[in-house]
């Protein structure tokens, strides 16, 4: 009898990983920000000259190569780029400080706060067409740049398990070395293979789009991904449920 009764929550589970972790609306509305981080992310490498807007592993690199005089990489974009990025986690900090006894009033600030510098960078791209003018380039990577640091510092204080929303090295890894061919204890596989195809669905229609069409509509459907998220965030929260107290658990 015990068995019938679980059955439910046990398909719940294998349908949606996050089913009973306590963290409520968060999980699904941290996906649709990975996808966000790659469609900014294939915008800024294919638009704006090899640079990332949110993927700061990839600058710090790129900055080693261009130093080293590899040709077709900027030090100054990159340096830019993280420099702005490092700014906008700050900000995402503070918000996070201000906010962090109510996760969903906090993401909901978090996400409101980044949007409009998204719809900047929409204006901009917009302005400039392409090729992007050195002067925008800069001006979209320091828009960009700073959206996506606050919003990384906002999912990593929000600490729902294998969403960053952005780092998926230790995913990927966490596939490999945590799972029973590996003799480990098997993880929850599916909430990583979520994040990672949420990233490159991102990042697949962000490089069609600059590709094929234009740099703009990427960044726009950017933007109305983030109000989406923040406006969701906004209304799921205005209660006290469970899920928007702090939790590292989950």
């Amino acid at each position: 009898m015990s068995g019938y009764a679980t059955a439910p929550s046990d398909t719940a589970r294998r349908l949606w990983p996050w089913t009973g972790s306590g963290h409520g609306p968060l999980p699904p509305l941290l996906v649709l920000l990975t996808v966000v981080t790659g469609l900014v992310d294939a915008v800024s490498y294919i638009a704006f000259g090899h640079v990332f807007v949110a993927n700061m592993t990839g600058n710090v690199v790129f900055l080693g190569f261009a130093l080293a005089g590899a040709p077709g990489l900027s030090a100054p974009a990159s340096l830019t780029a993280l420099g702005a990025f490092f700014l906008g986690a700050l900000l995402g900090g503070r918000i996070a400080t201000r906010f962090h006894a109510h996760r969903g009033r906090h993401l909901r600030t978090a996400i409101a706060s980044a949007v409009p510098l998204v719809l900047i960078a929409v204006v901009l791209a917009a302005i400039a067409g392409q090729p992007v003018s050195q002067g925008a380039r800069y001006a979209l990577i320091v828009t960009l740049a700073l959206a996506m640091g606050s919003q990384n510092a906002t999912a990593r204080r929000l600490a729902v398990p294998d969403l960053t929303t952005t780092v998926l090295t230790l995913t990927l890894t966490g596939i490999a070395a945590d799972s029973r061919l590996a003799g480990g204890p098997g993880g929850r596989p599916a909430r990583r293979f979520i994040s990672v195809a949420a990233m490159f669905l991102g990042a697949l229609v962000g490089a069609l789009l600059v590709v094929h069409v234009d740099l703009v509509l990427p960044l726009a459907i950017a933007a109305v991904l983030m109000a989406s998220v923040a406006l969701a965030a906004h209304r799921l929260s205005r209660g006290d449920a469970g899920w928007t107290r702090p939790s590292g658990s989950g």
